[in-house]
């Protein structure tokens, strides 16, 4: 980590995640003189992110939360974590889809930033198991004056399926409605990544309703921002080979990169897309 007083607290955040999960935690004293800051900026720090749920306060400095590998956070919790990377990692994303294409949107917080930047592109068909992501769709189309249909429009097809804390539509109904479709582009949430385990979750039946939808893609494009790295869920469904692309945000380590790269064909790395 660099020192640096004019670090935004998003970004400083983002740093002490990295150390906390790379060294097993980080004491307020260290953080204080490799980020230039105060100790009290530190402590707000450390408490904004233990409220968050992302690491545990212990005297003098913190440590990384073990999650039980079944817990899945609600929709509503997981929204708030990282929104700057999301917003920037859908932007990029969306500039990977061509007019007049089908495409599939997982659950999750990111492609529903997704979904948002999507609205604009013209004649899409959007197939999706994420209540979030149709309802983003649907209220665009009813904000359109006269309540006609928008010209270019996206044609929406939401699977049925069992409804998950993160609001996606999973289990068998969900997956017979998705083996049956084929679509060119895939954009895949997910809870963890890892080496080892590689795309895994919390939630058996969306296990499975994942592997449904990588079946049915021609490309997959997983998108998640760095603090996805090294979380493991209950049930794995992909290795990283299986993945065409990885869209990230700037937290993701330099060493993780070349490791990954190792891995899949492409990582992108959104503000630095263009170097």
């Amino acid at each position: 980590m660099t020192d640096n007083q004019n670090l935004l607290a998003e970004q400083r955040r983002a740093l002490i995640l990295d150390e906390v999960r790379r060294r097993g935690g980080v004491r307020v004293n260290e953080l204080t003189r490799r980020l230039g800051v105060s100790d009290m900026t530190i402590r707000r720090d450390l408490d904004a992110l233990a409220r968050q749920g992302m690491l545990e306060k212990v005297h003098g400095g913190a440590v990384p939360v073990v999650e039980a590998s079944t817990h899945e956070p609600g929709f509503e919790a997981k929204s708030v974590l990282e929104p700057s990377a999301k917003d920037e990692i859908a932007r990029v994303a969306a500039a990977l889809v061509a007019p007049g294409t089908a495409i599939a949107l997982s659950g999750g917080t990111t492609t529903f930033a997704l979904a948002r930047h999507l609205l604009d592109v013209p004649d899409l068909t959007v197939v999706t198991n994420s209540v979030r992501v149709a309802d983003v769709f649907h209220e665009a189309q009813l904000a359109n004056s006269g309540g006609e249909s928008r010209r270019g429009a996206a044609t929406v097809v939401l699977t049925g399926g069992m409804r998950t804390p993160s609001d996606a539509l999973v289990g068998p109904v969900a997956d017979r409605a998705v083996r049956s479709l084929h679509f060119d582009l895939l954009f895949l949430g997910v809870h963890g990544i890892s080496v080892e385990a590689g795309l895994s979750t919390p939630n058996l039946a969306e296990a499975e309703t994942n592997r449904c939808l990588m079946w049915s893609a021609r490309r997959v494009v997983v998108v998640a921002d760095h603090t996805k790295w090294g979380t493991v869920g209950l049930s794995s469904f992909a290795a990283l080979e299986d993945v065409d692309t990885w869209v990230t945000d700037r937290g993701l380590p330099e060493g993780v990169r070349a490791e990954v790269a190792e891995q899949l064909p492409g990582l992108v790395v959104a503000g630095e897309e263009q170097a």
